[in-house]
C-alpha cells in the first residue's frame, strides 16, 4: 500500500505555481481522499495559454479527442486556479478516470467522494457545469469572471483567506472527529485505539498479545512481524 508521503509526491510538481490557496486546498483533498482509502493523482495543473492552445487543437486541427472548449487564456488553469484530478490505482503508476470504480469498497464510487471532499474545501466541479462537462476538472473562481483574469486582475487577499478559512474549519471538524475507541476481541477489550478520518489505530503488541500471536520486530527492514500459531491461523 502507498504512503501518504507517496501519494503527495506524485503530485507535487503538478501543484507548482498554483494559486497559493488553490494550493493549499489541492493540498489538502489528496490527504483527505487518503485518509478515506482513496489515493489521487493531481494529473493538470497550471497550463500556460500556449500549452491551452496545443490542447485546444487536440481533436480539431491535430489527433485526437476534444478535451477542452477553451483557448488559451479561456481556462482558469491558465491562472493557476484550476487542478484535475484522476484515481491512482494500487500499484502507485496507473490511473483510473472509471467514474463508477469503489476501490476502498464502501458501496460508494470513489470519484463521487473525491468530488464531495472537493466542494467540501471550496472547489466548484467541472462535472457540475451545464453545457460540456469536464469530470476531472475542480477550479476556484474568486468571483472572477476570465474576461477579468485576462485583463491582469487576480484573487484579493480576502477571497484567498475566506478559503485558508474554511480549511481551517474543515482541519479543526477532521480533529474533533478523533477519538479513543475499545478495541475488543472476541467479546474481551484489548486495548485502546485512536480512531482518525475514519481509520482506527491500535498499538500492534496488545492486539498480537489479545490473539495469542507471536510478534517481532527487525529494525533493519523495519518490519513488525505478527505470527499465530498454525491452528489459530485458520481460524483467523
Amino acid at each position: 500500500m502507498l504512503t501518504l508521503t507517496q501519494v503527495q509526491n506524485k503530485s507535487s510538481a503538478k501543484l507548482a505555481g498554483l494559486n497559493p490557496a488553490v494550493h493549499s486546498a489541492a493540498a489538502a483533498l489528496i490527504e483527505r481522499c487518503y485518509a478515506c482509502g482513496i489515493p489521487i493523482l493531481i494529473t493538470q495543473g497550471l497550463r500556460t495559454a500556449a500549452e491551452q492552445e496545443a490542447l485546444y487543437a487536440q481533436g480539431r486541427t491535430k489527433p485526437g479527442a476534444v478535451v477542452t472548449n477553451a483557448r488559451g487564456g479561456y481556462s482558469y488553469h491558465n491562472y493557476g486556479l484550476a487542478v484535475d484530478f484522476a484515481l491512482l490505482l494500487p500499484d502507485g503508476k496507473n490511473v483510473s478516470w472509471d467514474m463508477l470504480r469503489d476501490g476502498n469498497e464502501d458501496r460508494l464510487t470513489d470519484w463521487e467522494q473525491v468530488v464531495q471532499i472537493a466542494k467540501t474545501l471550496g472547489f466548484e466541479w467541472g462535472g457540475d457545469w451545464s453545457g460540456f462537462r469536464d469530470y476531472p476538472h475542480l477550479q476556484m473562481t474568486f468571483g472572477l469572471a476570465l474576461d477579468r483574469l485576462r485583463a491582469g486582475e487576480w484573487p484579493s487577499r480576502a477571497a484567498m483567506a475566506t478559503v485558508n478559512d474554511l480549511l481551517k474549519k474543515e482541519d479543526n471538524i477532521i480533529k474533533e472527529e478523533e477519538a479513543i475507541v475499545a478495541v475488543h476481541v472476541n467479546g474481551v477489550k484489548a486495548a485502546d485505539g485512536v480512531l482518525d478520518k475514519g481509520i482506527t489505530y491500535v498499538p500492534a503488541r496488545l492486539l498480537a498479545e489479545a490473539i495469542g500471536a507471536k510478534i517481532s520486530y527487525d529494525p533493519k527492514s523495519r518490519t513488525v512481524d505478527i505470527t499465530l500459531a498454525s491452528e489459530k491461523a485458520k481460524f483467523f
